[in-house]
This record gives C-alpha cells, structure tokens and sequence, in this order.
C-alpha cells in the first residue's frame, strides 16, 4: 500500500508559479508517477508522468513548455513546477502512483492516489 500526501497547492496570479509536491509513505522508486487535475465541472485529466529514473516524461500539450515534473527517489516525493500559470490551470491536482515502469496517460495505469491539492489561479 502506498499513500500519497500533496502539498503547495493554493491560490496564485496568472502569470505566477508554484511548485507542488507529493509525498510517498513507501519507496516508489520502481514505479513510475503521475500528476492529474480535475476542473469543477470537468473530468479528471491527465497532466504529467515521469518513470522511475527520471529519464522519460509525458506531458499533456496545454501544459508543455510551462510545467516540469521531477522525482527525488531517495525522499521518495515527486514535483510539479508550475510556471506561467493561467486562469484556466485551476484545479484540484492528484499525484498517482503506477505500479508500471511504463509512463502511462489514463487513470487506469494508476494504482494509488493522494487526496488532492487545490491549485486557483487569478486572472
């Protein structure tokens, strides 16, 4: 069982950053991670997945060029820098861990979930 506790959310202008964090109860170092979001009123989606090393990254094409996510095995917590951030990355974000060394996309590549972390960005 691992559980996943996100940090940093809260609320930031357009235009700003914020980096969140997800910490793992466990060693998550053979699986590869994941970060979500969930509008109000939109399904979950996918926003970013690194694998175990580091060395492979997805990210979703609205989000390209602007967010970073890295890992730090050895804390067991992965990161989301977020930068130049519009009114429209609002959202409550979720960290998954896979139990997959494959970067998987959808939710179903996803066996564990934090609780969330609510992300508001201000026009």
């Amino acid at each position: 069982q691992v559980q996943l506790v996100e940090s940093g959310g809260g609320l930031v202008q357009a235009g700003g950053s914020q980096r969140l964090s997800c910490l793992a109860s466990t060693r998550t170092f053979s699986r590869s991670m994941g970060w979500f979001r969930q509008a109000p009123g939109k399904e979950r989606e996918f926003v970013t997945a690194i694998n175990w090393s580091g060395s492979v990254t997805k990210y979703v094409d609205s989000v390209k060029g602007r967010f970073t996510i890295s890992r730090d095995n050895a804390e067991n917590t992965v990161y989301l820098q977020m930068n130049s951030l519009k009114p429209e990355d609002t959202a409550v974000y979720y960290c998954a861990a896979s139990g997959k060394l494959a970067v998987g996309t959808t939710q179903q590549d996803y066996d564990y979930w934090g609780q969330g972390t609510q992300v508001t960005v201000s026009s």
